[in-house]
């Protein structure tokens, strides 16, 4: 006893004729349908080239559409013939002319010799089912499709409309159960010809001409009807994308699909010579190999589907540019703010770095340009110090800088002056670490040489930028982690605050940084803010300030802490 090939061709007949002959060589019959679509000029060659080989056969020829009742004819018409003419065939293996065998054939015949009564379908309800592609599962069976989609898709779709809402249902057939599966099989001889001989054919036939893609659901179906055991899996290696389309397999797959184990492999490229040339080899006897297992492989290709559906985190590509809050992460890699920092202290972003061990830029998004580590006017990926280029998209300037470093943490000032359009960004980004101290700007404000009344109306614009930024950092929408002190709060244990904020960037660290930043010269900034207030603009962002005309009343009341500026 042996096992029959169905081959359902319609492209890359010349590579379907070296398999053809591959199967046939090895004492299996076959039997190929040709799609009728396919031109003479084509299918003649192919004749001429198997007319040697007594077992290789040519069924009828049908038209096949995608979707559409004329696979499953074309696949009776071929199995009836395969049963009429080889009477040694216990098995039938339906294959496509894209499929190339990853085993040889006696060891297939061997594995099937030891299952005699065991036909390999993968068969499901449609309950069960979660990789029908379309919206259309049990649908498949209560509606009517006489179009099909590929070539009547406006058809098709009015079709499947005006059913809706008329609540068409339509009648199963007395004991069908619905089942959906790949149209890869291997059925049992006594399986096949109860379907095709079954006196309830003619009805069979007629309810699932109009069942949308029967090829996936016919002899699936029927099978449980007559199966004596039924292996709900193929033994062809069949992979699909996100959008129910087959995987192809090129030759830098070939060590992939030995790993498989699997009979059969589809779908392979028509000029994968080192795969054909390896799989249709004369293979040295090696016993019974282990038990088809495409699982082994799963793995690889559920990676290969996140990474199309979902990309690499933090990378835009221009082929699937992400919806916004849909995207793969927002940056590649962690990185840290640190606003008003730069302001209270002295050359901060170099104390920073001997701290951490890394660059830390200064101000990318000041108003004259990006402030690049070590005054750099290019910096990794040719990103350019211009304020216009980063200026016409700054959230890409800012996901391009952390892309292009990524294995590197960066970190950069940042303060209301700034150009402030990724603030919604940067808050709802979960790689953020972004630390405030509120109100130092106005210690640059204090150092300036600028007439009162212009100092009072920038003083009102920072503040009110600053506000607007804590707002964000305070919904309930962000996902970076957020430290937020007030410059008075700040000033009562700076070094704490600093030692929190450098831990989490460096774990590892040594637990107190080498030496202390330099803080800027506070002396003034008391009664400079009580000159703002004096003159109509009320600072609120840097917390409870006690000037020393304050701390020397002696009814004063008393107060947690307060932070005295002289």
């Amino acid at each position: 006893m042996t096992v029959g090939f169905i081959m359902m061709c319609h492209t890359a007949l010349g590579r379907a004729a070296e398999v053809a002959r591959h199967w046939a060589e090895a004492g299996c019959p076959v039997v190929i349908h040709v799609d009728r679509r396919v031109p003479r000029e084509d299918y003649d060659p192919l004749v001429r080239q198997l007319a040697d080989l007594d077992s290789v056969s040519f069924s009828p020829r049908f038209a096949c559409r995608w979707g559409t009742w004329s696979l499953v004819a074309a696949t009776q018409a071929a199995a009836e013939q395969m049963l009429h003419r080889h009477a040694g065939v216990r098995h039938v293996y339906l294959a496509s002319g894209a499929c190339l065998p990853l085993r040889s054939a006696a060891e297939l015949i061997d594995y099937l010799a030891a299952r005699p009564q065991t036909d390999f379908i993968e068969s499901v309800t449609t309950s069960d089912v979660v990789w029908t592609k379309g919206g259309l599962d049990r649908e498949r069976f209560s509606l009517h499709f006489p179009f099909g989609w590929r070539s009547h898709r406006r058809l098709f779709d009015l079709v499947v409309r005006v059913q809706r809402l008329l609540k068409v249902e339509r009648r199963l057939p007395k004991g069908v159960v619905p089942h959906l599966g790949s149209q890869w099989w291997c059925l049992s001889r006594q399986t096949l010809s109860a379907i095709l001989q079954d006196p309830d054919r003619a009805r069979h036939d007629r309810f699932f001409r109009t069942v949308w893609i029967p090829d996936e659901s016919y002899f699936q179906t029927l099978a449980r009807l007559y199966a004596i055991n039924i292996e709900s899996r193929s033994l062809t290696l069949s992979k699909f994308d996100f959008e129910g389309k087959p995987y192809n397999f090129y030759d830098d797959h070939l060590q992939l699909l030995r790993r498989s184990d699997c009979f059969v492999a589809r779908k392979i490229w028509p000029h994968a010579d080192r795969l054909y040339r390896t799989f249709l080899a004369p293979a040295p006897s090696q016993g019974m190999r282990a038990e088809p297992s495409p699982e082994k492989i799963d793995r690889l290709f559920a990676r290969a589907v996140d990474r199309r559906m979902r990309g690499r985190p933090g990378l835009y590509m221009q082929s699937r540019y992400p919806l916004k809050d849909h995207e793969n992460g927002k940056t590649a890699g962690p990185y840290s703010v640190f606003h008003g920092f730069s302001d209270l202290f002295e050359e901060f972003d170099l104390w920073l770095g001997r701290t951490v061990g890394g660059r830390v830029h200064g101000h990318l998004f000041a108003p004259e340009r990006a402030e690049f580590a070590g005054g750099e006017t290019v910096y990794n990926g040719c990103l350019s110090d211009s304020e216009a280029l980063r200026d016409y998209n700054p959230q890409s300037f800012l996901t391009n800088l952390i892309w292009n470093t990524r294995g590197d943490r960066q970190c950069f000032q940042f303060s209301p002056r700034d150009n402030q359009a990724c603030n919604w960004f940067m808050a709802t980004d979960p790689n953020a670490q972004i630390s405030v101290i509120s109100g130092t700007w106005a210690v640059r404000l204090l150092r300036s040489n600028m007439d009162f009344a212009d100092i009072r109306r920038e003083a009102a614009r920072l503040q009110r930028i600053e506000t607007d930024h804590l707002k964000i950092l305070r919904t309930n929408f962000v996902k970076a982690r957020v430290r937020i002190w007030s410059m008075a709060e700040f000033l009562e244990s700076p070094m704490e605050a600093l030692q929190t904020v450098i831990d989490e960037i460096r774990p590892q660290a040594a637990r107190l940084p080498a030496e202390a930043p330099r803080m800027t010269d506070l002396s003034g900034f008391g009664q400079f803010l009580q000159n703002l207030k004096n003159q109509g603009m009320q600072p609120i962002v840097m917390g409870e300030f006690v000037t020393p005309g304050d701390a020397q009343r002696a009814d004063a009341p008393a107060r947690s802490k307060p932070h005295v500026v002289r």
